[in-house]
C-alpha cells in the first residue's frame, strides 16, 4: 500500500482522514497544515503519494503544485470541484484532482491508481458562490436538508464533531459528510466560515440566553 503525506489546513479533518485510511490499510508518514510545513515535508519524507487540499492560509495549494510534484506523485483532495482548477493542477503537474464529496472507497482506489501513475479525476457539483448578501446567503441555505441545517446549527453553537453525533444520534463519519455537505452549499471553506456567514445573515434561530 502507497505511503502518504497528507496536507490540509482543517486538523480535525486531516486527523480523521488520517485515521480513516490508517483502517484501511495505507501508511501515514506525515501530516501538513500549511504549503511551506508541506513543501519541507515532501521532501524529507518522500511520500508514495502527497494528497493535497486546495487552500491554505498560506497561499493556493496550486501555485505549489510544481515544486511538490517534483518530489512525489500528488492527488489533489478539495471541497473545490470546478473544471478550471481540475485544469489547473492537472497542467501544473498533478495526477489526480478528487473532491472531499467522492467518499472513502472512491478515495482509496485513487489513491492507488495514481500510486500506479494513473490519472484520476473525480468531480463533484462545483462549490455554489460566496454569498455576497441576506438574499444570496438565504438562496444557499434553502438547500440545506433538515439535518444539514442541524448541523450548522451546531456548529454556530461550538459543537465539535463527537458532541455533534452524540447530539444528534449518528456516527462521526456521518457529522462530517453532512458538514463538508453544509460547506459546500453555503460557499465557504471552513466550520468557522459556515457559522459567521448563518450569523451575520440570520440563516438559523439562535437561542435567546438568560442572565
Amino acid at each position: 500500500m502507497p505511503d502518504l503525506l497528507l496536507c490540509d489546513d482543517h486538523g480535525v479533518f486531516a486527523d480523521a482522514l488520517g485515521s480513516a485510511l490508517g483502517q484501511r490499510g495505507f501508511t501515514v508518514l506525515a501530516t501538513a497544515s500549511t504549503l511551506a510545513d508541506a513543501k519541507e515535508r515532501v521532501v524529507g519524507h518522500r511520500p508514495d503519494v502527497c494528497l493535497l487540499d486546495r487552500y491554505f492560509a498560506d497561499g493556493d495549494g496550486l501555485d505549489a503544485l510544481p515544486e511538490i510534484a517534483a518530489s512525489t506523485r500528488v492527488l489533489v483532495l478539495t471541497a473545490d470541484g470546478d473544471e478550471q482548477g481540475t485544469d489547473h493542477a492537472l497542467r501544473a503537474g498533478a495526477r489526480g484532482y478528487v473532491t472531499k464529496m467522492c467518499g472513502l472507497s472512491a478515495l482509496c482506489a485513487a489513491v492507488e491508481a495514481v500510486a500506479r501513475d494513473e490519472v484520476v479525476v473525480e468531480t463533484g457539483p462545483a462549490r455554489s458562490p460566496a454569498p455576497t448578501g441576506d438574499s444570496d446567503a438565504h438562496r444557499l441555505a434553502a438547500h440545506l436538508t433538515d439535518r444539514e441545517r442541524q448541523c450548522l446549527e451546531l456548529l454556530v453553537e461550538g459543537h465539535r464533531t463527537t458532541t455533534m453525533a452524540r447530539g444528534l444520534g449518528v456516527s462521526t463519519t456521518t457529522v462530517r459528510t453532512h458538514v463538508q455537505s453544509v460547506l459546500t452549499k453555503l460557499g465557504v471553506h471552513s466550520r468557522l466560515e459556515a457559522a459567521s456567514l448563518a450569523l451575520r445573515h440570520s440563516l438559523i434561530d439562535v437561542p435567546q440566553r438568560s442572565g
